[in-house]
């Protein structure tokens, strides 16, 4: 079993929303083909899959899953056309494929993003939910863009941006991966337990508890890919991180500091789910495979 093999399921429903929706627009050509490649170009599906195993443990629709699960990808596929883009990370491969500023161009790249953005608060704002109250289908929406915004994975980019070239403390990389990558993977957990039934809501803050530890193993895990891996397997390049001159874990703490890290955000996260009185084993095995991933 793969992290890949595991996601299977949720990335074809998912990917087939997603298609489906993107290709009932009426859109420019070119602006839709470079939102299509800048979403339906591959990737891991982590956090759909968050949302939509979340939600079923907590009793949820699946209609309602998926639509829950198809937003956050949009938001976190603008994320990285952006953050591809010249001015930020400046990356010319993203999942083995030609970034979307280069395989289109950097204006038409930056209004794919903002349109992807958008098409997120739309899918959660349609009438389409089955079970969910008018009341939690607000809460997803404000949970979703606090994540994405100067709450969140914006914050987290800006600082950095900030902290290139310099070293900083671990509490300031925390707090920065906290924003960036884990603001996002922390609203799947809370997305998928709003999908779910009323019974569930008092298990929210130990679900979400659960993903800010997982998000947090997931950036140490990628800092340390970004050295151990390769090109191929990572389908970027291979030491971007490094010479770019980004804070991260292992030049903070070593390739040994960051793995006893890894291990002991990992214990952390496991032992939130043991809090929770439901069968919650396939988020465990989930968090084993990613955690041990090659790319």
């Amino acid at each position: 079993m793969t992290i890949h093999s595991l996601t299977a399921a949720t990335r074809k429903q998912v990917d087939s929303f997603l298609q489906q929706k993107l290709e009932s627009l009426t859109l420019n050509e070119p602006l839709r083909q470079a939102m299509q490649h800048g979403v339906l170009l591959g990737g891991k599906r982590i956090r759909p899959y968050l949302v939509m195993t979340i939600a079923d443990i907590c009793g949820a629709s699946e209609v309602d899953a998926i639509r829950a699960a198809a937003a956050i990808e949009l938001i976190h596929a603008y994320s990285l056309i952006h953050d591809d883009l010249p001015a930020m990370d400046n990356d010319d491969l993203r999942r083995g494929q030609p970034t979307c500023h280069i395989a289109y161009d950097e204006a038409t790249a930056i209004l794919a993003g903002d349109a992807l953005q958008t098409l997120a608060f739309e899918i959660l704002t349609e009438t389409g939910m089955q079970q969910l109250p008018a009341e939690r289908q607000l809460q997803l929406v404000s949970v979703l863009a606090k994540a994405s915004g100067a709450r969140g994975m914006c914050a987290g980019q800006a600082i950095d941006l900030q902290a290139t070239g310099k070293v900083v403390t671990e509490s300031a990389l925390q707090q920065m991966h906290l924003s960036k990558t884990g603001a996002l993977i922390t609203a799947a957990a809370s997305l998928g337990v709003l999908c779910g039934n009323s019974d569930a809501q008092q298990w929210l803050q130990k679900f979400e508890q659960f993903s800010q530890y997982l998000g947090l193993a997931f950036q140490v895990q990628d800092d340390i890919l970004d050295v151990t891996g390769n090109t191929e397997a990572l389908g970027k390049p291979q030491g971007s991180d490094t010479a770019s001159e980004k804070s991260t874990y292992v030049r903070l703490l070593g390739i040994e500091g960051a793995q006893q890290r890894l291990q002991n955000l990992h214990d952390k996260a496991l032992q939130s789910l043991n809090d929770i009185p439901y069968n919650t084993d396939i988020l465990k095995q989930f968090s084993d495979l990613l955690l041990k991933r090659d790319h």
